[in-house]
Parts: structure tokens; sequence; C-alpha cells
């Protein structure tokens, strides 16, 4: 677990430099400005004259004997706050009697009290007072930094990733112990790194302006000014569209971080995730069609939106329908990026016979607030059915652990495909086209949708372990035969970072054993390719122009198949003597 927890802590690094951190970089640079005190003005908080602030005998701020630790105290606050809210808010708000988006207002609330306290000097003088008193001595802005941030803590939204997901699953169904409590507080102090730069940039700044008293006040009023704004702009969701039109520029990297196999283990173990069945065995992504057994209905959904009286939906009543099950939550910004691609589908094929039910559940505790899912799903252009799954009773159901994610479920109430994450939305509308055909092959489907594809690009090829226990989540081909000889082909094409099988192949638990033919095909993007092989043999690589033989024998270990001067993109193709052990890919 403590590599995880390492991950967790980079993974919150990551997030503190994401585009879901934009609308806050504004009040924490400002929040790391210290508030009015004594040495500034006189305890009515009007400003000394020139010749009055001669006689003081109080140090300036920033020197020693009132030093400004307001940066880290604000920082320490979101920390504190986000970690609570995350791992319990829910519940605790739930227990008390109070509304889900208690914390939220809260949060808003502190922020634009300090917003005053700037634009007003005596104010914030005034706000200060409290904290000075139970200290015992003079304020300095560090308590009331603190509640700032516990009041930013409960509004700071990051990207959605593996870990933070985890942490949410946790919590939704209480299960919180010792291994989340850390995980969360990991994840927020790495978060905080690159908050605190700012934070400390805005100390800074204000502490040289304080040098110059005629300047200082306004410095504050403008800071507060900056400050109310953006604390408007969140309370109003005005900030959503900037998110959505920044590139995702840390999501390749933060797949690579968190997708990694060790990570998908951990984070399983951690929220008891556990895949069974036929549902299972779906392996998220592939560019064809699979047999992933009875879709599950709907349960346990506490509201339901876009739908004739708001009346529930079930799986049974959409039969003869192709149906789209969408699993998102508002703020998730990987869900808003694809939310275009699924309105589309759902305009263009609705009136063929294709329904798309969005089932929403809530990553944080405002997001169980139907009427706020009811304003975001009218900002955000939501037209189509909205299960509310506010007791992730549907999530489980479908054994998800990702937003978004999706399921296609064929006329007669199977499931087909599952995709995981944003990104091929051709592939998935092919699908859907194919199974509206199987449906009713009579149809004139209108053309395809041309909505441009957002997601980030970018990054080096995943690990990629070959046994079936890990999902095989970039295998492209047919269903795997587990544990017993099976003849595999290529695919026509390969999708980037996938890879399939062809020959005969015997795909175990942790490994995958060639036989007669074995090939293997594998689109990357990395300068060095490695591979654990095991077994007795050899292997034959081909990279363009490019090859080389490799003889394979004793214990598995790790073999360098690809390594370039510069990271490249391309196709390697691996032919394989009878008797070789594959088991894992990584990529440097």
């Amino acid at each position: 677990m403590l590599l995880l927890y390492v991950i967790g802590f980079v993974a919150g690094m990551i997030a503190g430099i994401s585009p879901c951190i934009l609308p806050v970089l504004p009040v924490v640079l400002v929040a790391g400005a210290t508030v009015p005190t004594p040495d500034d003005t006189t305890e009515d908080g009007v400003e000394d004259s020139p010749d009055a602030t001669a006689t003081r005998t109080r140090p300036p701020v920033g020197t020693r004997g009132s030093r400004s630790y307001r940066a880290y105290a604000v920082v320490g606050g979101l920390v504190v706050s986000f970690s609570i809210v995350t791992l319990v808010g829910s519940s605790l708000l739930s227990a008390i009697g109070l509304p889900q988006d208690f914390l939220t207002d809260a949060g808003l609330v502190v922020l634009g009290i300090v917003a005053a306290g700037l634009i007003v000097p005596s104010l914030g003088h005034l706000l200060e007072r409290p904290f000075a008193r139970m200290a015992q001595r003079q304020p300095n802005g560090n308590a009331g930094g603190f509640v700032l941030g516990l009041g930013l803590g409960a509004l700071f939204v990051p990207c959605a990733g593996p870990v933070l997901t985890a942490i949410s699953v946790v919590s939704a169904h209480h299960r919180v112990g010792f291994g989340a409590v850390v995980l969360t507080v990991d994840f927020a102090l790495g978060a905080s790194v690159p908050l605190l730069v700012f934070a400390l940039a805005g100390q800074r700044v204000a502490e040289r302006v304080a040098a110059f008293r005629s300047r200082a006040v306004l410095a504050r009023q403008i800071g507060g000014v900056v400050l109310l704004t953006m604390t408007l702009l969140i309370a109003f969701n005005v900030t959503d569209g900037l998110q959505r039109v920044v590139p995702g520029y840390t999501t390749a990297l933060q797949n690579h971080l968190e997708g990694g196999s060790y990570a998908k283990r951990q984070l399983a173990a951690l929220t008891g995730a556990k895949k069974s069945g036929k549902l299972g065995t779906c392996a998220p992504g592939l560019s064809t069609l699979e047999e992933c057994g009875a879709a599950p209905n709907f349960t346990g959904i506490s509201s339901w939106l876009n739908t004739p009286g708001d009346r529930p939906l079930s799986l049974a009543s959409l039969k003869g329908k192709v149906v789209l099950v969408d699993f998102w939550t508002y703020s998730c910004i990987n869900c808003q990026r694809s939310l275009p691609h699924v309105e589309s589908w759902y305009s263009r094929y609705h009136d063929e016979g294709f329904e798309v039910v969005g089932v929403h559940t809530p990553e944080f505790a405002f997001e169980h607030v139907v009427s706020n899912v009811t304003l975001a799903a009218d900002q955000l252009g939501v037209d189509y059915p909205i299960a509310v799954d506010n007791g992730y009773k549907t999530w489980d159901a479908y054994q998800n652990n990702s937003w978004p994610a999706e399921y296609l479920i064929d006329a007669t109430g199977q499931v087909r495909h599952a995709g995981i994450g944003e990104g091929d939305y051709g592939g998935t509308e092919s699908l859907i086209r194919t199974l509206l055909v199987d449906a009713n092959p009579k149809v004139k489907l209108p053309p395809s949708t041309d909505v441009p594809d957002k997601t980030p690009t970018g990054g080096l090829t995943p690990e990629s372990y070959l046994g079936y226990q890990y999902g095989l989540p970039n295998f492209d081909g047919p269903s795997i035969s587990e544990n017993q000889p099976a003849l595999y082909t290529f695919p026509s094409t390969l999708p980037p970072d996938a890879l399939a099988f062809a020959g005969t192949w015997t795909v175990g638990a942790e490994k995958i054993s060639s036989g007669p033919g074995g090939r293997l095909e594998l689109a990357f993007t990395a300068r060095h390719v490695y591979l654990v092989l095991g077994g007795n043999g050899t292997v034959k690589t081909t990279v363009g122009t490019r090859t080389q033989t490799l003889a394979v024998s004793g214990i598995p270990r790790l073999y360098t198949l690809v390594s370039s001067p510069n990271i490249e993109t391309a196709t390697l193709v691996i032919d394989f003597s009878p008797g070789v052990d594959a088991y894992d890919f990584t990529f440097g």
C-alpha cells in the first residue's frame, strides 16, 4: 500500500495543475495576501498617517515578530476541509439533517465574507479580532487564512482520476478505513503543493505592497473585488465553460500514473470492487461487439429527470431499442467533454430506436442535490433521461468504477460493449449504428455525427498486463478463452495503445503462453518497450524496417524489445516460437 500512497500524492500534484483547478487559482492567489492588521490601520480601521507610522514600535508586516504564514494556513485549511468533505461530507450532512449542498454554500459564504473584509479594511480587522483574542496576540491573518482555506476546500473540485474515484466510492459505501483516510490526505497534500506556490506568490506580493502604505489598502481592495468576482462566478457555475474549453493537458499524465495495473489492483482492493459474471469479463474499449450478458436493471434510483412526468424507466420498457447507459457526474470535466458526443447520438438516432439513460452517480456531496443536477443538466444541454443514482446501487449493479463510462445494450437487453473514459467516439457510434441495423434491418440511418473529439492526447502507452485476471483492457479482438489454447487473428486496424493476438495462445491468469504461429501486435507510443518473458524459445520483433531476434530462457525477466533515441508512435509485431510466456508490457 505504501506505493499506492505515493501514487496518490503524485496524482494530487497532477490534479493541482490540471484545468479543473483554474477557477480557484485567482482565489488562492488573493487568499495568500494578508488582511489588514493593526500595523496598517488604527484600532478603528483607518490607515495611519506617515507621522503616526513613524512613532509606532510594532515591526512591519513580514518581519520577525509578526511573520505571516497566511499562505500555509490557507492551504492547510483547504487540505483539512477537502479531505473531510470528500470522505464523510455526504454522510455527515445526512446524519445531522442538513442539505447536501450546505458545505458548498458555506464555502461560498466564507469566501464572500473574506472578500468583503479585503474591500472594507475595518471589517477585515473586525473579522480577524476574535482569532487574536483566542491566541492572546496581535492578529496576523493566519487564523483567518485557515478559515478561508476551510471554505475553499468545500469548493475544490479536481479532475476525477482513478484515485479520486476510488476515494469517492469508498465514501459512498461508508467503508472509510485507515487506508482510505491516508490516501485522501495524500491526494489533498499533493494537490496543495502547486496551490501553495500560488498562495505564497500572493503573500509575497502583498508583503511588498505593504511597504507602500498609500497603496496597501487599495491593493487589498482590488484583491477583494477579484475574490468576490470569482466567488460569484463559481456560485453560478460560470467557470465550468472555462474548464471545457482549456485542453486536458494533464490527462495523459494522469492516466499513465493512475492507470497502471498495480494502481488498479490496489484501488480495487480499497473499494472492495469485485468483477464477476459475464459483465465482469466485458473488456472495455473493444472495437467489436461482445457478449457481456443481460444488462442489469436500474436499481436504487432516487429521482428521474427528463422522462414523462419524471416517472421511472426500466430496461423491460426499453426492450426493442438500442440503449446507451452512460455513467456521469456533472462536475466531472471528463464527463463534460464527452457529453456533446452522447447528446449528438441521442439527437441523431433517437427516432431510429436509440435511447440514452444518463446515470448520474455523484462524486461529491453537492452532486447529491437533485436541483443541482437539474440545473447542471439544463446548462449542459442534457435532454435525455437521467437516473439519479445517489446510493451507487446501479453503479454497483454494472460493476462500474469510472466517470465517464458507457454500456451499450442491444434490442434484446444484452450488454454488447463497455467503454471507460473519454475518446473513441467514432468507434462507439459505429457500434450503435450496427446494433440499430441488427434491431431493424430496414432502418435507414442518417449520416454519422461530426462532433470534434477534444480528448487529450499524448504521453506514453500505459503499462499492460497480459493475464486475464487484469482484465486485458488494451486487448483488441474477440473474447478471450481462459486457460485453454485458442486461435486468434489480428484485426484490420489497431487503435492507439491497443494490442492483439494472432495464432494459437493460451491466456492464463497472469500470463499468455504461445502456441503454433503465436504473434502479438502492439500499437505504442514510447522510446523504450519492455516485456517480461519466460519459458524457452525465441521472439522476433519488427518495428517498421527494424527487426531483432531474442533468445528467451530461464526464469521470467524483463527484455528490451524497442529502444529509440526519441519517443515514437509505431506498431510493434512480435513473432513467438511455441513455449514462450509473456507477462507484462512496460514503457519508457
